[in-house]
């Protein structure tokens, strides 16, 4: 059995509050160049890969640059900064609700992504926070896509992370989401639901099938009116796409969903309108490093219910 091995520091400062790509060579794959294999793995385009090499641009552990004729050192890691995508600025400010030492806890607008992810690079909320607050180590212990607006929990330390993604994992993080969608006098609530929800790799939506439940949210009415419903939703799970999934299945879909009930993108990356009425609006648990008990609301408001036609137009 091998052991694990400690992964090294990044030779790489970071640009924008992006971290530089880390790459380690596989134990399993046999080539003769390290340029060998990034041009296979990385599909970067003709050409791309050997410029980044004769620039210097690709690192070892030790910082010195990659030569072209390097060879294939299995389990070696190499880093560099990739191209950042020319991304349109999401209008609304992430607001920092609490930080201490050891958490930042932000409240996230509609659009922003949490994390760096395909075309969503230095334009996310945590890139974002490790520049305004020069917090370089600032790192997510969860996340909300991008669509949906509320509070996010970030961690100032590296080597406590894992005790806050903890949380989150054993479900000792009390979550209160709202959201607004049609009312139907017809659907019983409170109720809670349970299915399985299941996301495939490429495939935009999520979806229930067969099978022991995965996903459990509790879904109650707080008010209607005009037709609209504004809504408490409590996830005891913690499934991709869980609560639209769930309101969909009651026939109650969030509004400015763009995916539930039915796929009506892309929308071009600079349209801010109708953002989905979903909000993550409470956050609380106990602290596992300094014991201290948090409940975090969040300030933000959800268009369609506090001025529906200015969302609508």
């Amino acid at each position: 059995m091998r052991r694990r091995t400690r992964i090294p520091p990044s030779p790489l400062p970071q640009r924008d509050g992006v971290d530089p790509v880390r790459v380690r060579l596989p134990f399993q794959e046999e080539w003769a160049t390290v340029r060998d294999h990034l041009v296979a793995r990385l599909s970067a385009g003709d050409g791309v890969i050997d410029a980044m090499l004769d620039a210097g641009l690709i690192v070892g552990a030790d910082g010195r640059a990659v030569t072209p004729d390097a060879p294939y050192v299995p389990g070696l890691y190499v880093w560099f900064h990739r191209d950042l995508p020319d991304e349109v600025r999401v209008p609304h400010p992430v607001e920092v609700v609490y930080r201490d030492e050891h958490i930042v806890v932000a409240d996230k607008p509609h659009f922003l992504a949490t994390t760096p992810r395909g075309s969503h690079v230095a334009e996310t909320a945590l890139a974002r926070l490790r520049r305004d607050l020069d917090l370089p180590a600032l790192t997510a212990a969860h996340r909300l896509d991008r669509l949906t607006a509320g509070l996010v929990l970030f961690t100032v330390r590296p080597e406590e992370r894992g005790a806050y993604q903890s949380l989150f994992r054993d479900r000792r993080v009390h979550k209160e989401y709202e959201a607004v969608a049609p009312y139907d006098p017809a659907v019983a609530l409170p109720r809670t639901l349970h299915s399985r929800i299941v996301k495939e790799r490429g495939v935009l939506t999520a979806r229930e099938v067969a099978g022991e439940p995965n996903a459990i949210s509790l879904v109650e009415l707080l008010e209607h009116r005009a037709g609209l419903g504004r809504y408490r939703l409590l996830p005891r799970t913690g499934q991709t796409h869980q609560l639209r999934v769930h309101m969909n299945a009651l026939g109650l879909p969030i509004l400015g969903d763009r995916l539930y009930p039915e796929v009506t993108g892309p929308e071009p990356a600079d349209d801010f309108r109708r953002p989905l009425q979903l909000l993550a609006r409470v956050l609380g648990f106990t602290d596992p490093v300094t014991g201290r008990s948090h409940r975090f609301v969040s300030g933000r408001t959800l268009d369609a219910w506090s001025a529906y036609d200015t969302w609508a137009g």
